[in-house]
């Protein structure tokens, strides 16, 4: 029985690597050369180290001036591009040790913060701190101090319902608006649309659909609570989700609905105690946590960006 024999490989060192993807990106040794600042000697030599550890050919020199990779050299370039990478998100990272730029950030948000410019954010985040990875809790009310008073986030985006504790600091940095909604096939939707109004305390009348809170800090308090019945939900998808099928009726944020009240599928309630709620937002962070450069620079951009998101055909300041 024949036996393919083993060919034991040698282990390639980074700068070697280097030299071949040089070679292959400038498509010429004289290329790679300039590229690296090396004379073509180096280049040359570099390579054929590399080949002889690997034993196999990684370019076809013969026939023309312009070196082609062969079969093998096609079946290593992948992976030698993901050592350099890697090598270059490693030394990135030591970098960023040594001038204190954090590991990891962890950042809580109000639910009720519109996506659209966390989104935005959190792009130009990634843009501006490749090698900081990222860790984002949503939660409802309390729950985002909770963690930061837990030292389990870094960097909290609040909401209406705030915690004063002496270890937080906290500065505004815009708001939203809630308006009572319910489906169009709702008592009190119908109520309206045959009156063009609501009584005053007719809401208190009808299943309440309340975010909940997850946290201890803030359990038990209500946020624009009327109803003497309620069901009360961890989530606000969920809570969407009960509304437009008719369950009950609350507070929801403008921007999240505005495409179910143009469509039809949700009915703003005309309620004389309050036709929209102002739901304010605050940058949260603890005393006592030193920022590193990637904390900073959120909460520099929370403050400095509108976070205020506006009814369709106001326009939005916020990037």
């Amino acid at each position: 029985m024949n036996r393919t024999p083993r060919v034991d490989v040698g282990q390639p060192s980074i700068d070697q690597i280097r030299i071949f993807l040089a070679i292959v990106d400038e498509g010429s040794f004289n290329g790679a050369a300039r590229r690296m600042g090396r004379a073509i000697s180096v280049i040359s030599y570099g390579i054929a180290n590399l080949e002889g550890q690997l034993g196999v050919s990684l370019f076809d020199r013969e026939g023309s001036r312009k070196p082609q990779l062969t079969d093998a050299g096609r079946a290593v370039l992948a992976s030698a591009r993901a050592v350099a990478d890697d090598v270059d998100a490693m030394m990135a990272r030591v970098r960023g040790h040594n001038q204190g730029l954090e590991a990891e950030l962890t950042v809580a948000v109000d639910v009720m913060f519109p996506t659209r410019l966390l989104a935005r954010l959190l792009q130009d985040f990634l843009i501006a701190f490749p090698t900081v990875d990222l860790r984002l809790h949503v939660e409802a009310l309390g729950a985002v101090t909770a963690l930061l008073l837990e030292k389990r986030a870094d960097l909290g985006i609040a909401g209406a319902v705030m915690v004063d504790d002496p270890a937080l600091e906290r500065m505004a940095i815009g708001q939203v608006d809630l308006v009572p909604v319910a489906a169009p096939g709702h008592a009190l939707a119908q109520m309206a649309a045959r009156t063009g109004a609501l009584a005053p305390g007719v809401g208190r009348n009808y299943l309440q659909l309340v975010l909940s809170d997850r946290s201890s800090l803030t359990a038990g308090r209500d946020f624009s609570v009327m109803a003497a019945r309620t069901w009360r939900l961890g989530d606000l998808g969920a809570k969407h989700a009960l509304l437009l099928q008719g369950i009950g009726w609350g507070n929801m944020p403008r921007h999240v609905v505005a495409g179910d009240l143009e469509a039809g599928r949700l009915v703003h309630l005309p309620m004389p105690e309050s036709g929209a709620i102002s739901y304010p937002f605050y940058a949260q962070w603890r005393r006592d946590c030193p920022a590193g450069p990637a904390r900073a620079w959120l909460l520099e951009q929370l403050m400095a960006r509108d976070c205020t998101e506006r009814a369709p055909g106001q326009g939005n300041a916020g990037r």
